[in-house]
């Protein structure tokens, strides 16, 4: 069951032409709009569903440092330096509060590894440390667990995947912007070898430049183009309790459960880096570049062979662009959780937190992660074919980096001096032979 979102309305006209059209309207997608408005671009995100229906509404709502691939760690820093002013900035409530962030063990190897990541984290001035015993109990009033240590980061935080892409998304339209829900990009023309239109269901618009923020679907969108991007799919599932007790305002990660405080008083739940991958035959066209990535996280997917790989093999590579595409006929990506998963991370929540153990489920659901072969994202123009820009391939980490990621991404399209260094996300990594490999993660 998809969570609900806070409604944004459609305009009724695509334009004929814009400086640039952002291919989905997501986070990542809404937030680069309204960073290029603020340039005095002229910009229309048009999206095959509704704002903010896939994976932008669908994550745990964590905004972190904590335990980042090192690569991550300038675009969180400046994300979070980002989104605390957010809310000012659109004139709406993302959800944003800085509230620190926890992660527990009872495992003093894992700890060890912790101390490891410190280490190299620390070059980027980030503010988290090791905690011993003591220090995690205190920090988790009124759970009965116990831990050898943990990591806790103050300037941590978290905010609402419900709220905060529509409110930037209004505020995107405020400076300008067009959103066109309904409307799905089929693909794009070119001029000379230049991007020149995107084509969509309700029309053409013409343009110079195109950022496909497409999550899941950007793949499919490449490969129509004859532009390989390594990037598969894995289903992570979530619960959001009815009201409850409150016992912590950080977000707290544990090796049997994950959650955080709600603003409506419950929480979301989950299990961290618990994910199931249902084969495709994208699976065996990438299996070497996703090989490594699949050795170090083998322990924690599930892997299922169901109708995804039989809907997948019958879904068109190219299609005509005056024909009806993939993309309108899947509006909304919205997959089953896995009840098992989440029944047993809820019972651990319950476990360690008495006072919760009659806590209700309001609602589950799961969204489609996009990953590439080394789990960080790809920020980049295409240089092969010109006009085209992706930010894509957040492998799970996208809700928190957004902020940089999409401010990024548009430096990237006006050619204005990068946020943060963009060679460790270059699209030229995935096609040039760079081994892509995954740091080791918490």
């Amino acid at each position: 069951m998809s969570p609900p979102v806070n409604p944004v309305n459609s305009d009724e006209r695509l334009p004929a032409t814009v400086d640039v059209v952002v291919i989905g309207g997501g986070i990542i997608g809404c937030l680069s709009a309204y960073y290029l408005a603020l340039n005095r671009l002229s910009v229309a995100v048009v999206e095959k569903g509704y704002i903010a229906c896939e994976q932008s509404s669908r994550n745990w709502g964590w905004c972190r440092q904590t335990g980042r691939d090192t690569r991550e760690l300038p675009l969180i820093r400046e994300s979070l330096m980002l989104w605390a002013g957010l809310n000012e900035a659109v004139a709406g409530d993302t959800g944003f509060r800085r509230t620190g962030l926890v992660y527990v063990t009872k495992d003093a190897a894992v700890l060890a590894r912790w101390e490891e990541w410190l280490d190299k984290a620390r070059q980027y001035q980030i503010q988290t440390r090791l905690l011993n015993r003591a220090e995690t109990q205190r920090l988790m009033p009124g759970c009965e667990e116990v831990w050898v240590g943990g990591l806790y980061t103050a300037n941590d935080g978290r905010a609402e995947p419900a709220m905060a892409t529509p409110a930037i998304a209004e505020a995107a339209r405020r400076l300008g912007v067009t959103l066109h829900q309904s409307c799905a990009a089929r693909g794009l023309e070119t001029e000379a070898g230049t991007v020149s239109a995107v084509v969509t269901e309700q029309g053409t618009v013409r343009t110079r430049a195109v950022l496909c923020a497409a999550g899941s679907w950007s793949s499919l969108l490449c490969r129509r183009h004859g532009l390989e991007l390594p990037q598969l799919s894995v289903r992570a599932s979530v619960l959001r309790t009815e009201s409850a007790a409150h016992v912590a305002d950080s977000p707290i990660s544990t090796p049997g459960f994950g959650f955080r405080r709600r603003l409506d008083g419950g929480y979301t739940v989950g299990f961290r880096g618990h994910a199931t991958f249902e084969l495709t035959p994208d699976a065996f066209r990438y299996m070497r570049a996703f090989w490594p990535a699949y050795r170090r996280e083998r322990g924690n997917i599930k892997v299922e062979l169901s109708t995804a790989f039989f809907e997948a093999l019958l879904r068109p590579r190219r299609w005509a662009l005056d024909q009806i595409s993939p993309f309108e006929r899947m509006r909304v990506l919205d997959p089953a959780p896995d009840q098992s998963v989440l029944d047993l991370a809820l019972s651990n929540l319950k476990a360690a937190y008495p006072v919760l153990r009659d806590v209700k489920v309001a609602e589950r659901w799961a969204g489609m992660i996009d990953t590439t072969p080394d789990a960080i994202p790809v920020i980049s123009p295409v240089e092969t074919l010109p006009g085209l820009y992706l930010a894509t391939g957040f492998s799970g980490h996208g809700f928190g980096i957004a902020p940089a990621a999409a401010r990024l991404a548009a430096d990237l399209v006006t050619g204005d001096p990068p946020l943060v260094d963009p060679s460790p996300f270059r699209y030229s990594r995935m096609t040039d032979g760079t081994r892509l490999v995954p740091e080791t993660g918490l």
